[in-house]
């Protein structure tokens, strides 16, 4: 069934594909078996291969029982032909006998190479399984292969090479108001990465705060170094996000770091984002200093935290309430959000 030939292509799929050679040795193994049995009825169950790379062989036994009278042909074979095969043999011994495999029948044949493709295939799956499930929580850079106008999803693909696949940006995890087409590319989310019989599943986000996190660290050096510490995020896809930030460094100012020279870090962002406004805030351990600049763009005048859960009242000038409220409270709603208080602003 195999030859010199046979053995080096297993090398060349090892090495291009990253599939172990005794991976696929021990699929061919269960393949040669599955073919002998359904050539031969299921009969034959005590079979078995062996497999030599050094000789580039790869034999199909039977294990047959020497025994006088024979009873079952299956499984026993006489002393007389045992003698044959191994000199000596006595009842009671094992004889392992080679079956030449070029016996198979053509279907026996076509079912061994198909499970022999499965199991490539199956390998290749886990490989991709395993390298996106590593990029759970990560953002990757996607293409849009398709948009289904039915249901709104996308399908994009990311990775390359023989890592290449298939993500969903499904129809809730796209932000309002945005348009994708085919063939634009894209930052994403990776939600999570599922098993399945087609493949692994790895489902985006456009909506997640974790990818307003993840561009940051992209695009801030001071992030990525952990000089800066992204602390909270809150977020309103396609309209607006606070993110607060913090330095280890008393002469490193976080939210210049985020800023960029001429706004060219946030700028970044906000277009990767398709025009998703940021607010970038200072952290404070203190809460009303953190809640003041959550506020941001609205001048706070005072904030009380009150003793009782996690809320305060905010005093604001008159002419900043409808600033620090924000369009249909968006501004209250996010500073809330980030800072973990209930906000009640009132003016002076």
């Amino acid at each position: 069934m195999v030859n010199a030939e046979f053995f080096e292509a297993l090398d060349a799929i090892e090495k291009e594909k990253g599939i172990p050679k005794e991976y696929m040795l021990n699929k061919i193994s269960q393949a040669l078996i599955s073919a002998h049995k359904r050539d031969n009825q299921g009969e034959s169950d005590n079979i078995f291969v062996e497999a030599d790379p050094e000789k580039k062989e790869i034999r199909l036994y039977v294990a047959k029982e020497v025994a006088d009278p024979v009873e079952n042909t299956a499984l026993q074979i006489s002393p007389e032909a045992a003698n044959i095969l191994k000199p000596g043999a006595q009842i009671g011994d094992i004889v392992n006998i080679y079956i030449e495999t070029k016996k198979f029948g053509r279907i026996a044949a076509q079912t061994a190479k198909q499970v022999i493709i499965q199991g490539i295939r199956e390998a290749e799956r886990g490989m991709i399984y395993d390298q996106f499930t590593s990029k759970e929580h990560e953002i990757l850079s996607a293409t849009v292969v398709r948009v289904d106008s039915r249901t709104g999803n996308i399908i994009l693909s990311v990775g390359s090479g023989a890592e290449k696949s298939e993500a969903l940006l499904a129809r809730n995890e796209q932000c309002p108001g945005e348009v994708i087409t085919e063939g634009s590319i894209l930052k994403v989310y990776v939600l999570e990465v599922r098993r399945s019989t087609h493949g692994p599943q790895i489902l985006v986000s456009r909506t997640h705060p974790g990818l307003v996190k993840r561009l940051f660290e992209l695009e801030v050096p001071e992030i990525h170094d952990g000089i800066v510490e992204i602390k909270s995020i809150s977020r309103e896809p396609g309209s607006r996000s606070k993110i607060a930030v913090w330095s280890n460094q008393a002469e490193v100012d976080p939210v210049g770091a985020c800023v960029g020279p001429k706004g060219g870090r946030v700028g970044a962002v906000v277009e990767e984002l398709r025009g998703e406004k940021v607010d970038i805030i200072k952290y404070s351990d203190n809460p009303e200093e953190y809640i003041a600049a959550a506020l941001a763009p609205a001048s706070v005048i005072d904030v009380y935290v009150l003793p009782e859960g996690r809320s305060c009242q905010v005093i604001v000038p008159a002419d900043q309430l409808s600033l620090s409220i924000g369009k249909e409270g968006q501004n209250a709603r996010l500073a809330a959000k980030l800072t973990g208080y209930k906000i009640d602003i009132k003016t002076a």
